[in-house]
């Protein structure tokens, strides 16, 4: 006798359905993560912990003092702790020589001064600042002036150069080290001006502000943090170094206007090591970008008299391999490039 059985399979059960359909929910839950782009997760998961940004000066600096005002304001964009970790000597290069062997993570950032665009070029580093370096966003830059005692026998550019030229090799001016923009300036101002200045290079702003107001020296090449001394006139601004006068000192001259074809810019900003996620490059820039809406880092510049100078990631990173070229000419020509 035939017995007609029909195969369950012919035969729909709802409840068995709706059974393995929450099923493959679940394991699509769980792989999830694992389809997510690498750019999605970091975006989801970073930051989670403090990041380093290392200020590659002294502390108490007017460096010093806008990278913890940034740093102070960047934590509360990110929603973690932004810590300082000071680093002075070589030029302002060691938070440059800290990202080679960095983790690509965003937690460990540096300051970019311009020296890190110029000393490769007149010494071996460790670093290739165009190769080894991602350019998340340029924040402001630097006012450049040349500072003398209130005792010293000149009371102007055009007077300093006068002096030099009568008493050869005995004007002493400090910077904040060897390389610097501050030095490499008077450098190239003192060859146009046919005059030997003797220079004294120091760690940074703080020491070189004890140095000239100790009597140590009598003239100073250096940022604003010369500025509240000159306003209280304790020192006094010679020249600044700019394409245009400052809004701080309307009426004292550029070394352009003075006589002398000298024009020195420094803007800076915040980088990473190489290799970096486009996403956390992203968080990390829109960050950076809102501390130029703070009232607390805008008196910060304010103070030390540095215009905001905004560069998003694509634009600051053609300034940094531009200015690494445009550095390699400067160097050339002032006879200061390394030996091969």
């Amino acid at each position: 006798m035939k017995t007609d059985i029909s195969p369950i399979e012919q035969t729909p059960d709802p409840q068995r359905r709706q059974t393995l359909q929450g099923m493959a929910g679940i394991l699509a839950g769980m792989a999830a993560p694992a389809l997510m782009s690498s750019s999605v997760w970091a975006q989801s998961a970073f930051p989670n912990k403090p990041i380093t940004l290392i200020a590659p000066w002294p502390p108490g600096g007017s460096s010093d003092a806008v990278m913890r005002a940034f740093a102070e304001s960047a934590s509360r964009a990110l929603g973690v702790s932004v810590v300082v970790d000071n680093r002075p000597g070589a030029g302002g290069t060691l938070g440059a020589t800290a990202m080679v062997n960095a983790r690509p993570d965003g937690y460990m950032l540096t300051q970019l001064p311009l020296g890190v665009y110029r000393l490769p070029h007149m010494q071996k580093m460790a670093f290739d600042p165009v190769k080894d370096l991602t350019h998340i966003a340029c924040l402001t830059g630097y006012t450049f002036g040349l500072v003398a005692t209130m005792d010293a026998p000149f009371k102007t550019l055009k007077e300093m150069v006068a002096y030099a030229k009568a008493n050869p090799g005995k004007v002493e001016y400090g910077s904040t080290g060897t390389g610097t923009t501050p030095h490499l300036a008077i450098e190239e101002f003192s060859q146009k001006a046919g005059i030997d200045l003797n220079h004294i290079p120091y760690k940074g702003s703080a020491e070189l502000m004890q140095a000239i107001l100790g009597g140590h020296i009598r003239v100073m090449s250096g940022t604003t943090e010369f500025a509240p001394l000159v306003k209280e006139g304790k020192l006094r601004l010679l020249a600044t170094l700019g394409r245009n006068r400052t809004k701080a000192f309307p009426d004292i001259p550029t070394v352009k206007e003075s006589g002398w074809d000298t024009i020195t810019e420094s803007p800076f900003g915040i980088g990473g090591p190489k290799g970096m996620d486009p996403a956390v490059v992203r968080i990390l820039h829109d960050a950076f970008k809102k501390t130029l809406e703070d009232p607390k880092v805008l008196e910060t510049l304010d103070r030390f008299f540095q215009p905001v100078i905004y560069m998003g990631t694509e634009e600051y990173t053609r300034y940094g391999a531009r200015t690494f070229e445009a550095e390699r000419a400067t160097i050339e020509r002032l006879g200061l490039a390394k030996k091969s």
